[in-house]
């Protein structure tokens, strides 16, 4: 049994005439320790899936399962709680609390799940310090670079011990030496910690640190290609991948 598995995911806004189909029919599974990326032009269905899979949006059709729990059949109590304790979100924009320093930061899933102050401020040390920023736990987010604020918001994200991790254009607000020290952080994150990751990007470069790349088009995955682990290469075939993509018809 896969992780995560999403079948014929399906979301409209609207009605009639007006009706939008962000997502048509989409099926995807994640297997524990697999580096996902989505990749697709603007307004393909990306961040829709996205939410879908994190429970933060509820389709009009189809179902979402972690480790065999339907999402769907939660009621909003519960589905907040596999949130809080199953899957970790990161964002572009960091969204740290600016008055937290980085530890306190990082141990917000904690302490917003009960855990006890001490135990969630010695689980959000351990995680700062393997994100690289032992020496920087009681620094403010304006006390750090953009490529810091994210690796805190990696903390924060893995400090509940999720089985699942959501990156929505995690490298999008960096540089490219913080974006390529981010990417590789959420490989590490798949190989050595064993967490599923689903990373959205419109960057093919960022997009080549994962292990299988899905590509979305008017709201259906129109490819999907397995990379090889050769990091220049991979860049090459999703670049030209994405572009074929792109200038191809629906």
């Amino acid at each position: 049994m896969s992780l995560l598995a999403a079948e014929n995911l399906t979301k409209v806004y609207g009605s009639g005439e007006a009706a939008v189909t962000a997502l048509d029919h989409v099926t995807v599974r994640v297997e524990a320790g697999e580096f996902v990326a989505v990749m697709g032009p603007s307004g393909c269905g990306k961040s829709t899936l996205l939410h879908l899979l994190g429970g933060l949006d509820r389709p009009t059709e189809g179902t979402v399962a972690i480790d065999g729990q339907e999402l769907t059949r939660l009621s909003d109590t519960a589905l907040s709680e596999l949130r809080r304790r199953r899957i970790g979100f990161v964002f572009q924009f960091y969204n740290l609390i600016p008055v937290l320093n980085a530890a306190e930061n990082a141990a917000l899933p904690l302490l917003l799940d009960g855990v006890r102050a001490g135990a969630s401020a010695e689980k959000s040390d351990a995680w700062l310090a393997r994100v690289g920023l032992a020496q920087r736990e009681r620094h403010l987010p304006t006390q750090l670079s953009g490529g810091q604020q994210q690796r805190v918001a990696i903390a924060r994200a893995l400090v509940a011990d999720p089985a699942l991790i959501l990156a929505d254009e995690p490298t999008g607000n960096l540089d490219t030496r913080a974006s390529d020290e981010i990417a590789a952080l959420l490989a590490r994150v798949a190989e050595e910690w064993g967490r599923a990751v689903v990373m959205v990007t419109h960057d093919p470069r960022i997009a080549a640190y994962a292990g299988r790349i899905i590509f979305l088009k008017d709201g259906s995955i129109v490819d999907e290609t397995r990379l090889a682990g050769n990091a220049e290469k991979d860049a090459r075939i999703v670049k030209d991948k994405a572009e074929s993509l792109s200038r191809s018809r629906s």
